[in-house]
């Protein structure tokens, strides 16, 4: 683009694409992934009672969008546990996280200055992550956009959308709490990353795949930055994803429409019959009094059988 041109961004863009993510950018991924973990209720009761369970949860918050890429592309779902150095690393990192004596790591990570480096150097890694499954499915499946986002969604965002099997690990089963249901920030971000470079590598979106990186890494940096010092937890689509909801999702169903209705005779007939079965019961019971002479007993028996009948039919 002429604009990367004349804003002298093309060799930012250049250098970000040809840097290396390890052993520093992958450094601070395994960091703010595990301090996550260990944020989650109950994660440091279970490091103390089970420390195999927990490193296991460790390692799916760090590895978990390369397992649920490999299990979609059938692939051996213990592949991106062979790198036997990110492996390592990650562990001790876990280690040092969860027991180091007097939580010197854990306490140094947490400080805000720190930890706001750290998440900015963890979303320039999803960017590699998200554009790495593009590419992966782009390369098997040439002509399916749909593959390549869920792909690059998946890898980007693996450690959030498997987070029930995680939980299960560590002993806590929340359906309610998956992502699908309610998307997180970082997922939302993963899946508008996985669009618009699965668009990008398809030729409907004319950029080239550097600036396209720097655009995304940009904004995804900048945006976890000011949610940091901010301490906000919002979605800065929130207008964008309401404007949308309210004009496509929110029609009235006729199955419900028809549910209402059904509901609200159901009770209005319950409120009638409330209200004369107590009237018809007095009428019933009341006793008629005696007349004197056959012709007036005869009478008053035909019109306490007239009352029982209107009675009745009341009630029906």
């Amino acid at each position: 683009m002429d604009l990367f041109g004349l804003l002298h961004l093309d060799e930012l863009s250049h250098g970000l694409a040809n840097m290396s993510m390890f052993p520093f950018f992958d450094m601070a991924h395994y960091i703010v992934s595990i301090l996550a973990l260990r944020e989650q209720p109950g994660a440091l009761e279970v490091s103390r009672v089970s420390p195999l369970a927990c490193w296991f949860s460790a390692m799916l918050f760090c590895f978990g969008g390369a397992v649920l890429s490999a299990v979609m592309l059938a692939e051996p779902v213990v592949a991106p546990l062979s790198n036997s150095t990110a492996v390592l690393l990650a562990s001790i990192t876990w280690y040092l996280v969860f027991y180091c004596p007097m939580d010197l790591v854990y306490s140094c990570a947490a400080l805000l200055p720190l930890r706001l480096v750290l998440s900015g150097m963890k979303e320039v890694t999803r960017t590699w992550k998200v554009l790495g499954g593009v590419a992966q499915a782009h390369g098997k499946y040439k002509d399916s956009l749909l593959v390549m986002i869920a792909i690059g969604w998946a890898k980007g965002a693996g450690g959030g959308l498997i987070s029930n099997f995680e939980q299960l690990v560590r002993g806590v089963w929340k359906p309610e709490t998956n992502e699908l249901l309610k998307m997180s920030y970082p997922t939302k971000i993963t899946l508008i990353g996985a669009v618009l470079f699965a668009l990008q590598q398809t030729h409907y979106l004319p950029l080239r795949t550097h600036h396209l990186m720097l655009i995304y890494t940009v904004f995804t940096v900048v945006n976890k930055s000011r949610m940091i010092l901010t301490g906000s937890t919002g979605s800065p689509f929130a207008v964008i994803e309401l404007a949308i909801y309210k004009t496509l999702f929110t029609g009235h169903a006729p199955c419900a429409a028809l549910t209402g209705e059904v509901e609200k005779a159901c009770l209005d007939r319950d409120a009638t019959n409330g209200t004369a079965s107590p009237a018809g019961t007095k009428e019933k019971n009341t006793p008629v009094p005696p007349v004197k002479g056959g012709r007036g007993s005869l009478k008053a028996k035909e019109e306490s059988e007239d009352g029982d009948t209107t009675n009745c039919k009341k009630i029906n």
